[in-house]
């Protein structure tokens, strides 16, 4: 009897260590109960009808409808809007893809980066396209990846449109930036260039912008026309002229954890990087048709929008693109990018 009990009860807890153990394997690879690979996705907009959002879904869209048995939720600023939060959160298992800009990723040590989110490195979308789809963008890549020590693979280069001042006052000319607290960087080469243009760097969080525009915390900020419009940026008194400066043709960076990734099963990871491909394709489509739907709508909303001469911006961007290139032994990479232009 005795010996029935206790070869009952080492059934038992061998029992209890095995459904643990099996818990603990679902965990650590994403694993739902029902066997499919759950994969949190997240950016820092609230809006839905926002290019990332049209983005992200698009990416779910991909993954669930292939046979790798993967299940995507997509989360919209809910997972925060900082995209401090979201790389942590992306390193640390709780989110699997997340999107972030340049001025972000260099805080991780990643100084190549920056070179992206500079002014005037880029002059047009199309050149923009032909470097991060080719050699240049296969570089990046690549840096990425061996400088976060995998922490970060990148899956694709999203487009956050052309960005535009946008104030209290509309420019006619470079003068016309003196004095007025501008959102933007208030630290880097980003801020060094704006403090050259005679404008006063001041930093004012994404989602207290409209009200700090409202209330004059700052006379002016720049976006690209998607974005600002969306939050209206363009109905408060500081926010209503627009001038076409077109500094920062954006790059943002869809990645996912690379650890993980190289856990996934070779049905997975195709599904994923067919879902990222599907994902790139659809935000920039859904970015270029904004771009002249906002800026009518802003105007329609009672908004003034001018163009300007940009030779001079661009002139007083080119030493300094010399210069932070050097800093950050980028000068190869900058050197391809203005061969392409």
């Amino acid at each position: 009897m005795k010996n029935s009990l206790s070869l009952l009860l080492v059934m038992m807890f061998a029992g209890v260590f095995a459904l643990a153990g099996c818990s603990g394997d679902e965990e650590a690879s994403g694993a739902s109960g029902d066997g499919k690979l759950k994969i949190i996705a997240a950016h820092n907009q609230t809006s839905p009808d926002n290019p990332y959002q049209i983005g992200m879904e698009a990416f779910k869209e991909s993954a669930e409808k292939s046979d790798a048995n993967i299940e995507v939720e997509v989360h919209a600023g809910t997972l925060g809007t900082s995209e401090s939060e979201l790389v942590e959160k992306l390193k640390l298992g709780a989110a699997d893809v997340v999107l972030v800009s340049p001025g972000f990723m260099t805080k991780t040590g990643i100084d190549e980066i920056d070179l992206f989110a500079l002014p005037y490195v880029f002059d047009s979308y199309e050149h923009w396209e032909s470097v991060v789809d080719g050699e240049v963008g296969e570089e990046m890549e690549s840096i990425i990846n061996e400088k976060s020590n995998n922490d970060f693979k990148l899956l694709g280069y999203w487009s956050a449109g052309v960005r535009h001042y946008y104030g209290k006052k509309p420019l006619n000319s470079m003068e016309d930036l003196e004095g007025l607290k501008f959102r933007t960087q208030t630290s880097g080469a980003i801020a060094n260039y704006w403090e050259q243009t005679g404008a006063v760097p001041t930093s004012v969080a994404w989602g207290e912008l409209y009200q700090g525009l409202q209330q004059g915390v700052v006379d002016a900020s720049e976006n690209s026309y998607p974005y600002f419009v969306q939050e209206n940026h363009h109905k408060t008194d500081n926010g209503k002229y627009v001038t076409e400066t077109a500094h920062d043709y954006t790059t943002r960076f869809l990645l996912i954890n690379g650890k993980k990734f190289e856990n996934y099963s070779d049905e997975q990871k195709d599904a994923i990087m067919k879902a990222a491909e599907a994902s790139v394709q659809k935000e920039r489509e859904a970015v270029n048709k904004q771009e002249e739907k906002y800026k009518q709508q802003a105007i329609d909303d009672g908004a003034v929008v001018n163009e300007i001469d940009r030779q001079p911006f661009i002139d007083l961007a080119k030493p300094l693109l010399e210069e932070r290139a050097k800093e950050i032994g980028a000068q190869d990479l900058l050197n391809k990018i203005n061969e392409m232009k």
